[in-house]
């Protein structure tokens, strides 16, 4: 028949529309940006801590834009905009424009497409910079304060402020900040004669090295001068690392087995708190083991899970990652704890030695062990070989149990000398009673 005659290929095909409609997806899709930096933290640690990674009071930024729970502070961050008008005698209409031609740079910081019009995103991001802009300028010089400031005065929201500006999912890209920022014009009595020296990541330098109680971070600035720095979580986690970093302390981990504080002291092993000026400081040697201070508090907690989000999302080394783990593997118990705060090495701002244990150990929920690239690895393998010694652990033995206290130590002294008496007694004995030779 003709109609059996009808070659396959003049009937349509069915998938057609179908093929049509996936190629202008997949040409519509936008190429990744090197720029990304802001992330949403993984499923697999916001599980363990919701609240370590969710703002409580002010939203910075658009991933959090718009949610009930932080509406209260919009307008206040408007009247924070107004203000910075006013000092730095911009015109809005001036600094829109500048937010305006970085919008496709500030999109490509975001890891997620951000679903809002070009005005609305123009509008968030201006405000919340003129807010961050504000906080670290008032607090660095008080002169700028006013007596009804919500934040700094009455009823006094810093601290709830504060820590919302440390979240991963609540951050500004950094040059944004600096690109509104004009020390020129910013006029304080206090600082005139240093105008030229006031910047963003100086102020950024004075606001989290205080509130966070940070020592010896003033070398790390150099560093940080001459880097790209991301955002605040970012300028956080550079603080903490070391100058200059040790590459030759890694290496691979031969075993995940390390012993704790407690089985650390049984074996012999002394305690002394490391140098403030480098958190990964952790060092041992000649039956000494160096931990740099850490206070436990719920602060502490937010801080290092940020700073472990960040790291896992964007930077190929990580070193706030093997931080957590080489400590989670020295607390197990409140005993460990107890002896970090004996010897000056913790400082346990919870108050209960069992919650500080608790806290170090969720701190590991949810990270990843590199047993091939560990950072410190050669440390691990010198504290076990320390505690494989056995000689090691009777000298410990001895002076724990047995030589702890001066009158113990005597009576111990007293009661060798008195073996030895005895034992040289019982020779003296044995040879006056042998036969005399003729």
């Amino acid at each position: 028949m003709a109609g059996s005659d009808q070659a396959p290929h003049d009937i349509e095909n069915p998938c057609i529309p179908l093929v049509t409609s996936m190629s202008e997806e997949l040409d519509g899709l936008s190429p990744l940006s090197s720029l990304c930096c802001i992330y949403r933290v993984p499923e697999r640690l916001r599980r363990v801590s919701e609240k370590a990674y969710t703002p409580q009071v002010v939203s910075i930024g658009p991933l959090h834009h718009g949610k009930e729970g932080l509406k209260a502070m919009e307008d206040h961050k408007k009247r924070y905009l107004q203000d910075y008008i006013r000092r730095t005698r911009v015109s809005l209409a001036d600094y829109v424009q500048k937010v305006k031609a970085q919008e496709a740079k500030l999109r490509s910081c975001y890891a997620e497409t951000i679903q809002v019009s070009s005005d609305e995103f123009v509008r968030i991001i201006l405000v919340d910079a003129a807010f961050i802009i504000e906080v670290l300028l008032r607090y660095r010089f008080h002169e700028l304060q006013d007596e009804n400031d919500r934040i700094f005065n009455k009823p006094w929201m810093l601290q709830d402020v504060w820590p919302d500006m440390r979240l991963l999912e609540n951050q500004l890209p950094f040059f944004i900040l600096e690109e509104l920022f004009d020390p020129e014009k910013i006029k304080v009595s206090s600082n005139n004669k240093n105008i030229e020296r006031l910047s963003i990541l100086n102020l950024c330098h004075n606001f989290f090295k205080t509130l966070m109680h940070i020592e010896g971070t003033d070398g790390n600035m150099e560093k940080l001068c001459a880097s790209k720095v991301e955002h605040f979580v970012d300028f956080c986690r550079n603080l903490y690392l070391p100058l200059p970093l040790k590459p030759h302390a890694k290496g691979p981990l031969e075993t995940l087995n390390t012993p704790s504080i407690t089985e650390l002291h049984r074996a012999g092993v002394k305690f002394k708190v490391g140098s403030p000026k480098n958190l990964f400081g952790i060092r041992f040697a000649n039956g000494i083991l160096e931990i740099p201070k850490l206070a436990i508090s719920d602060e502490t907690e937010l801080t290092i899970r940020n700073l472990l989000a960040f790291e896992q999302c964007h930077c190929m080394e990580n070193y706030i990652n093997d931080y957590v783990v080489i400590m989670d593997r020295f607390v197990n118990t409140a005993k460990d704890v107890e002896l970090l705060v004996k010897h000056g090495i913790v400082e346990n701002r919870l108050g209960d030695s069992s919650g500080g244990s608790t806290l170090i150990n969720n701190l590991a929920d949810g990270v990843i062990v590199d047993s091939n690239d560990f950072y410190f690895a050669i440390l691990c393998e010198d504290l076990n070989e320390y505690c494989r010694t056995s000689w090691h652990k009777w000298q410990a033995n001895l002076r724990q149990n047995y030589c702890n206290t001066p009158w113990a130590t005597i009576s111990i002294a007293a009661a060798i000398c008195l073996l030895i008496l005895t034992f040289i007694q019982a020779v003296c004995s044995v040879i006056s009673a042998l036969p005399s030779k003729r």
